[in-house]
């Protein structure tokens, strides 16, 4: 082995070592910063599922107003999404990322005024509007950070905010359901809707100052060290296309990952605005015991999509990761419905179903960024998930109608069920050489 070679060795193993310690840098710094904020953004748009638990008593609203209403959010969020991410690609995502904090904070704390259906529908509405590009514009922020080797485990990093908000938001939402009960002349539910407003406010102003535009705005990396950001990024983005607006909406990839996104979504919102109401069924009757329990789920949720995108990033390998824990998420809640009645049975399949659902999403965003570019990248990103979003009203929807219609959610999570199931095999559609990076 020549003196050459053993130098060039050396040289790319520091480098190898810059590397890695420049991202345990970059992640120390953001996705802590991230996940929070993600956990307090979902805290206040599913809270309303354990509202329910109290509101549709107190309003006398049937459980059609309530899918309804908890489903309208996302008309005003599909309708807003790719605009807001386009802004936020034009702008930053320091005000931008700020703002759609600050506001949809208003709004939740708004909800303690709903009286009639109509109040209940506009305000969900435009929560929707309000919260319209947070998820895909921190989907697309981590594409300026983070290569598509690493990107899986930074996905996962930050949107286990989702599981964890229902670790925190379970025992926290039955906690104040309970405990807050008729303090100041309010329900339960209304505290519920002030208080857990109330970090997205803080946390948004703060977005204002923490969050660093770009690789080239961060102050607190050396400039050697956003030179190495920069050139793997750039890297990266060589071959990649930054269509016109029109292409990204007439290309067929991007709606096929819209399509499976949307089989995602359908299990996420059954899950996320019926799991209190599927553990109360099982004969759990306590507000704050079914808090405690739904905590279960999502704490298993947590530990499959840290392993599932870790082994993704290692293995290079990202269709059958995500198809195996679609087709699991879509077992798990065929088995919690079959086994309804049964509190510890059916645990343990909300646990299995929770958890294989959850963990397709890391996984997912890879696919999108791996093909765009660019302002196509910021809207590619903002269409899938408004579309896949889509999911959020017809999922409620639909379990509340045939609720209504058959007295039982049973129908209506074997249609949710059945969405996961097809969300896998319209991912093997998928060619290998696009997702497997």
């Amino acid at each position: 082995m020549t003196t050459h070679t053993l130098s060039k060795g050396a040289g790319m193993a520091q480098r190898e070592q810059k590397e890695t310690a420049t991202y345990a840098k970059v992640t120390a710094r953001l996705l802590p910063f991230l996940f929070i904020s993600y956990v307090a953004a979902y805290l206040d748009r599913v809270n309303v599922g354990f509202a329910k638990l109290q509101m549709l008593n107190d309003l006398q609203f049937s459980e059609t107003v309530y899918g309804l209403g908890a489903g309208v959010f996302f008309i005003g969020y599909f309708l807003f999404e790719v605009p807001s991410n386009i802004i936020m690609h034009k702008v930053g995502a320091r005000v931008w990322i700020g703002r759609i904090m600050i506001t949809w904070a208003i709004l939740s704390a708004a909800m303690i005024f709903v009286s009639s259906p109509t109040l209940f529908y506009v305000l969900r509405f435009f929560l929707g509007v309000a919260e319209a590009g947070f998820f895909p514009g921190i989907v697309l922020y981590l594409t300026y950070w983070f290569p598509a080797q690493r990107r899986s485990r930074m996905n996962a990093l930050f949107m286990i905010g989702i599981p964890f908000a229902g670790v925190v938001g379970g025992p926290l939402s039955g906690w104040i359901l309970n405990a807050m009960h008729g303090a100041q002349g309010m329900a339960g539910w209304q505290w519920l809707f002030l208080i857990e407003a109330l970090p997205s406010l803080v946390l948004g102003v703060v977005t204002i100052f923490y969050l660093p535009d770009s690789i080239r705005a961060a102050s607190w990396l050396s400039n050697e060290e956003k030179q190495l950001l920069e050139e793997n990024i750039a890297k990266e983005n060589t071959g990649k296309v930054d269509h016109a607006l029109s292409g990204v909406f007439g290309n067929p990839r991007v709606w096929l990952m819209a399509a499976i996104y949307f089989c995602c979504m359908m299990g996420l919102y059954g899950i996320s605005f019926y799991l209190p109401t599927l553990i109360k069924a099982a004969g759990v009757k306590d507000a704050m015991d079914v808090g405690l329990l739904t905590a279960i789920p999502y704490g298993c949720a947590v530990v499959a999509m840290l392993a599932i995108a870790k082994s993704a990033d290692r293995t290079r390998e990202r269709r059958w990761h995500f198809t195996v824990a679609s087709a699991l998420g879509g077992l798990g809640l065929l088995l919690a419905t079959i086994y309804g009645d049964n509190v510890a049975l059916a645990m343990v399949a909300l646990c299995l179903g929770t958890a294989g659902m959850l963990a397709t999403m890391p996984v997912f965003w890879t696919y999108p960024s791996s093909i765009l570019g660019g302002t196509a990248a910021a809207a590619g990103i903002a269409m899938i998930n408004s579309f896949g979003n889509l999911a959020g009203f017809v999922s409620p929807s639909i379990i509340g109608w045939m609720k209504d219609v058959t007295h039982s959610t049973n129908a209506g999570m074997y249609v949710v069920s059945g969405a996961l199931f097809l969300g896998a095999l319209l991912a093997l559609l998928q060619p290998r050489s696009l997702v497997n990076r």
